[in-house]
């Protein structure tokens, strides 16, 4: 392949820049995934390639990886990678990918898994993906209401872990039934996580940004939670609480 710059047509650009919408990205089952660490990332998982453009840069930094790949790349300059994605600066590469299909998984008892009841924002969905994969949870299940996975916002908080864990969009109160796993809630009333000395694995749910976990879903929850405060703040981010009690639950779990 000539390491030379292309022009991109009018209408691949159009159509990489409609998967910045949900809309666009659900008609045609594709998402984008932009800078090089997300895109060495996404290369390397098993998530299928739809079409790939490259910076002579990265081209010649990644060369022997890219070479191994079944589909033609296209080498494109800095300003092109830059107006199809959201990126200010984007020197590297741009990736379009298939979607995944939304296909529940079996659930183990001897795992710990997080359930999203209507996590609306991008960035808390992707940061919550990213302290999941350092944990070494695999799997997340979330309500339909729940930010959209694929959200180019929620990609670029994950910083690539959304290549490592499972995931499916579901009624949750029906999962947690048919599951039958112990259930974790976080709740500002519930019992402190400082002061628990053992837990199983199960099932860790934790709610919206404003509401916490609804009623429905409050009803299948066997213990609540809480992290104890020490000052005078109202509440914590959702994603905080998130690694708060990730890390005291797989401590209690793992004496």
């Amino acid at each position: 392949m000539e390491d030379q710059v292309r022009m991109l047509s009018k209408n691949t650009v159009k159509f990489i820049k409609s998967l910045h919408q949900k809309k666009y990205r659900s008609d045609h089952g594709m998402f984008f995934v932009e800078g090089e660490k997300s895109v060495i990332e996404v290369l390397s998982s098993d998530f299928q390639l739809h079409s790939l453009f490259v910076s002579e840069a990265f081209w010649g930094k990644h060369r022997v990886l890219l070479d191994r790949l079944s589909i033609e790349l296209e080498i494109v300059s800095q300003k092109q990678l830059e107006s199809m994605g959201q990126y200010q600066s984007n020197d590297a590469a741009l990736a379009v990918l298939y979607m995944k299909e939304n296909k529940a998984f079996d659930a183990s008892k001897d795992e710990l898994i997080l359930a999203l009841d209507d996590v609306r924002d991008p960035g808390n969905l992707g940061t919550i993906i990213r302290i999941a994969d350092w944990y070494g949870i695999r799997k997340l299940v979330f309500s339909k209401q729940t930010a959209d996975f694929y959200n180019p916002k929620v990609i670029q908080s994950s910083m690539g872990s959304f290549t490592r864990v499972s995931f499916f969009y579901a009624e949750l109160s029906e999962v947690l039934e048919r599951w039958g796993l112990p259930v974790y809630g976080a709740f500002l009333g519930g019992e402190s996580i400082h002061e628990i000395k053992e837990i199983a694995p199960g099932v860790l749910v934790m709610g919206n940004e404003s509401n916490g976990i609804s009623s429905e879903i409050g009803e299948r929850v066997n213990r609540k939670l809480t992290i104890p405060a020490f000052g005078e703040a109202e509440s914590l981010n959702v994603a905080i609480a998130t690694a708060i009690l990730c890390d005291n639950i797989k401590r209690l779990m793992n004496p």
